[in-house]
């Protein structure tokens, strides 16, 4: 029952972590809609194996050294900033397709790969991401909590991140949802490269 409750806790601060606004939001929601809902859940799966990564160092307690280090914090800091800016610039100067939305994908679709890496990145260069992942380590999961405990609470982070975010494709990868977009995908993508660029810049400026 005790390892029970410590599961169902982690499964709610991991949802309610993982369904606030933030970077890995917004690049779900612009790949579906300009890209499709393929690629929205590609990005998803990425932003699956960049927990993996941040759950495999919190595990081992190398999460509590880059947290302790400044070089090594602000390296990651100001490389996630710069990709996430990168991202948001690449957004706005996108040009707007007039294509009809039965040629999108064909035409203007990106690879699975490109996606999975899209997302693996914009997700392992979140410095917050590794502060959120050491406090959930350090204060909810003791170091006397069975292997076995841990494997089940770091497959529930994982796949709550890519549950979610393959929803968030799925509802705006609708065909008439794009349809709707292919009109105004030009201030769409201005607004969430926008948005993109001040996050990257909140990062970079943000004082732990």
């Amino acid at each position: 029952m005790e390892h029970l409750i410590l599961l169902t806790t982690i499964a709610a601060i991991n949802l309610a972590a993982v369904i606030s606004p933030g970077p890995d939001f917004i690049l779900a929601v612009r790949n579906s809609l300009r890209y499709s809902r393929k690629t929205g859940i590609y990005t998803a799966i990425g932003f699956g194996l960049g927990i993996s990564v941040h759950i495999l160092y919190c595990m081992a307690g190398l999460a509590l050294i880059i947290s302790k280090s400044i070089l090594l914090f602000s390296i990651i800091k100001y490389l996630g900033a710069v990709y996430l800016i990168y991202i948001g610039i690449k957004s706005i100067t996108a040009k707007s397709s007039k294509l009809k939305i039965g040629e999108i994908q064909k035409k203007q679709d990106i690879s699975p790969l490109s996606a999975i890496k899209m997302g693996f990145l914009t997700n392992i260069l979140n410095p917050k991401a590794t502060l959120f992942y050491l406090g959930l380590f350090t204060f909810v999961i003791q170091p006397d909590t069975p292997l076995l405990v841990l494997t089940a609470a770091s497959s529930i982070m994982v796949a709550t991140i890519i549950g979610w975010f393959s929803l968030v494709a799925i509802f705006f990868g609708n065909k008439h949802i794009r349809k709707a977009y292919e009109k105004i995908q030009g201030t769409v993508n201005k607004t969430l490269g926008g948005f993109l660029i001040l996050l990257g810049i909140n990062v970079a400026i943000a004082r732990e």
